[in-house]
């Protein structure tokens, strides 16, 4: 990576770790996930994991919940498959000439809304998996606990930043780097 690319994962992960402090107040409504996806998207998959593996790897050893190894792992894995499903979904809209989000229609909102509450479904289901061995809980009552309350608010929220919020966060970034280059040379 050039230095450009490096400090931009700097700052998108920094970016990202302030806006979960910010929203503490809010349980699992997070921007984190819509940065971490945005990164990978104008940045590439390598840089897009690093955010969402860094910004886990700072949020979590500092967590107001607590700290614990196998959930703080599990989150900074998971938390990566952001990164890498921007990336691949720019890698797939440029060869179907649609790479700027200036150019999406009604569709692509709606999947990429759909993609966030995928990618959600999939985080949750890792980390809650993993919340259930380390608390001694059952799976499926860590499933249930998980899912139910605060997964139904984690996949909706995101959803709704993913559909509504990736186009112009983008933009911004894309017209910041200069344009659809992803090297930022």
């Amino acid at each position: 990576m050039n230095s450009k690319k490096i400090a931009a994962t700097a700052v998108l992960t920094a970016l990202s770790i302030g806006t979960n402090y910010a929203l503490l107040s809010i349980f699992n409504v997070k921007l984190m996930d819509l940065i971490v996806f945005v990164s990978g998207y104008c940045l590439g998959p390598f840089a897009g994991a690093l955010v969402g593996a860094m910004s886990w790897a700072v949020y979590g050893s500092l967590n107001p919940m607590g700290f614990s190894l196998p959930i703080w792992l599990s989150t900074m894995v998971s938390e990566t498959i952001y990164g890498l499903a921007g990336a691949f979904l720019h890698t797939a809209l440029r060869k179907e000439g649609a790479a700027n989000p200036k150019q999406w229609h009604r569709g692509i909102f709606v999947f990429v809304g759909f993609l966030g509450f995928f990618l959600t479904f999939i985080y949750d289901l890792i980390t809650n998996i993993v919340f259930g061995f380390t608390s001694g809980w059952s799976i499926l009552y860590a499933l249930i606990w998980g899912f139910v309350p605060m997964g139904l608010v984690h996949a909706i929220s995101n959803t709704l930043f993913f559909s509504l919020g990736s186009a112009p966060a983008i933009n911004a970034l894309l017209s910041v780097f200069g344009g659809e280059k992803r090297d930022l040379s």
